[in-house]
């Protein structure tokens, strides 16, 4: 499986969007610090994630979400969580 997540920063309230093949493993990288994208943002929560079979179909995800209209959509689909 591959997975698209997205991350919010609780210091800064931005998001993080990402790829990988192993969600437990990145999941753990970030909150320890060891992602250097995200190293300075912690404390992280996640509030997205989504499974594909293919690759291909999760990088194409992650691409688009990180597009303006992408993040529009993006936006729509995780709006309640946004607001805890």
């Amino acid at each position: 499986m591959y997975y698209v997540y997205i991350f919010q920063s609780q210091k800064d309230k931005k998001l993080y969007i990402g790829f990988t093949s192993n969600l437990k493993k990145r999941i753990r990288k970030h909150r320890a610090g060891e992602v250097t994208s995200t190293k300075t943002r912690r404390p992280l929560r996640l509030i997205f994630y989504k499974s594909f079979l293919a690759e291909q179909d999760a990088l194409r995800r992650e691409r688009y979400f990180k597009t303006q209209k992408g993040k529009v959509s993006l936006k729509q689909i995780i709006r309640n969580s946004l607001k805890q």
